[in-house]
């Protein structure tokens, strides 16, 4: 039997029990609340699915003992220390996109500490290089290598590897032995 007959014989046998405006209504009436389910999909889906209940462990099984979460992310006032030691603890665990963001946070604390910039909320990497320049000049090379870098893994989204991070530390180094050489800046310098 062709898919055409069959066709043709299903909507007669549909047409002898419903008439045909009814059952094209029906048929319009369910693509609208198929279409209506699949556009607001998350909306009418429970929060908590309920839980299959798990089978009760039999007497000579042992338990594992829990581990309580450990927690990566570094306080929000950590200074250069703390973050410099959060990114060595993110690349010795090979996650060197997050030990990239690290260290140049922390090139960002030594920069603030110092005075050399003020960090305000939105600014771009691009911003800070800038404005580090105009105020203290020998400090934009490493830092706009290390914005590159930055801007290399975070915006355009390749991965970083154990060189970017290398390279990164000896840019924080550079920056961090470039401003202890300098006075730090006074309030009215700027």
């Amino acid at each position: 039997m062709s898919i055409s007959r069959w066709w043709t014989e299903t909507t007669a046998a549909l047409g002898d029990h419903l008439p045909l405006p009814l059952a094209t209504l029906l048929l319009v009436l369910a693509t609208a609340l198929t279409a209506t389910a699949w556009y607001t999909f998350p909306a009418w889906l429970p929060r908590r699915l309920p839980r299959l209940h798990r089978r009760r462990r039999t007497e000579g099984t042992a338990r594992k003992p829990e581990t309580p979460p450990v927690t990566v992310a570094s306080p929000p006032s950590a200074g250069p220390v703390g973050t410099e030691v959060m990114a060595d603890r993110l690349a010795a665990e090979g996650r060197y996109d997050e030990a990239v963001r690290e260290r140049l946070r922390g090139m960002l604390h030594q920069l603030t500490d110092r005075r050399v910039v003020q960090v305000r909320p939105g600014m771009t990497v691009a911003e800070v290089v800038t404005e580090a320049g105009a105020h203290h000049p020998p400090a934009e090379p490493p830092l706009s290598a290390a914005a590159a870098i930055f801007s290399e893994v975070w915006y355009a989204q390749r991965p970083a590897t154990a060189e970017h991070d290398h390279r990164m530390r000896d840019h924080a180094g550079r920056l961090g032995d470039l401003l202890a050489a300098a006075p730090p800046a006074k309030d009215d310098d700027r």
